[in-house]
């Protein structure tokens, strides 16, 4: 039987809540009553716990048991650079429904003005739609959303595989630049360009510093597609 999942900030001696707007949501659209069964996760364990509580503003939950741990996972992070909010969003939900486990938002040099200093102010709102996200998809944990960087420190995101999403359809496909050899212990990184595309230096840098040039076809992307593409595409090649 599958159960809805929620995210609450802690367990502790074997009870748990959620307060606030996440349990008005629950108790008044969701109809939560005492004594029904979720799951629940600390963003550590996920359990099997039982409404105590059931009021408007607050929602109590006693463990009843600890579940299993989900199978290993590749971790995979995305480095996406900053487009237009409401895109932005999209990337977060799909992408975490998709599994990643880090959203590393950077400002490069076709990426429109302002948007890295706006973007200061919107984590909290990804952060909530991540957990939205999450709670959908059954995800054991949240991704990371870390705070807006730029490119230079974008490139240096730490990675087994790294792969650098470009729109120049002479460069390799993805599936070519994906190892043969995967396991699950591998960390894998996507470098995802804004609208504009890459500048000559700004691929040059990359691959530099060990990112591989790959493409996701003829085609011209939205960025956030293209990012949303090639999740996809690693998620089922480390998942075979």
């Amino acid at each position: 039987m599958s159960r809805r999942r929620f995210f609450v900030p802690e367990v502790r001696r074997g009870l748990a809540e959620l307060t606030g707007s996440d349990a008005e949501h629950l108790v008044r659209v969701l109809r939560a009553e005492v004594g029904q069964l979720y799951e629940i996760s600390d963003n550590r364990d996920v359990y099997l716990a039982k409404v105590n509580t059931a009021r408007k503003s607050l929602v109590v939950f006693q463990v009843t048991e600890k579940l299993p741990e989900p199978p290993a996972a590749v971790r995979k992070t995305l480095c996406a650079a900053l487009v237009k909010f409401e895109r932005f969003e999209w990337l977060i939900e799909k992408a975490t429904e998709l599994g990643v486990a880090a959203i590393q938002p950077f400002e490069c040099a076709r990426s429109e003005r302002g948007l890295a200093l706006a973007a200061v102010k919107r984590i909290a709102r990804w952060e909530k739609i991540a957990v939205e996200a999450s709670q959908q998809s059954r995800r054991a944990r949240l991704p990371v959303i870390g705070p807006p960087c730029e490119f230079a420190d974008a490139v240096r995101t730490d990675a087994t595989v790294r792969l650098l999403l470009d729109e120049d359809p002479a460069a390799p496909p993805l599936l070519k630049a994906i190892p043969e050899q995967r396991s699950s212990a591998d960390r894998i990184a996507l470098l995802l360009g804004p609208e504009g595309g890459w500048r000559d230096e700004e691929r040059e840098e990359a691959l530099t510093v060990g990112w591989t040039a790959c493409s996701l076809g003829q085609t011209i992307l939205r960025a956030e597609t293209a990012g949303i593409a090639a999740l996809a595409i690693v998620t089922a090649a480390w998942s075979t």
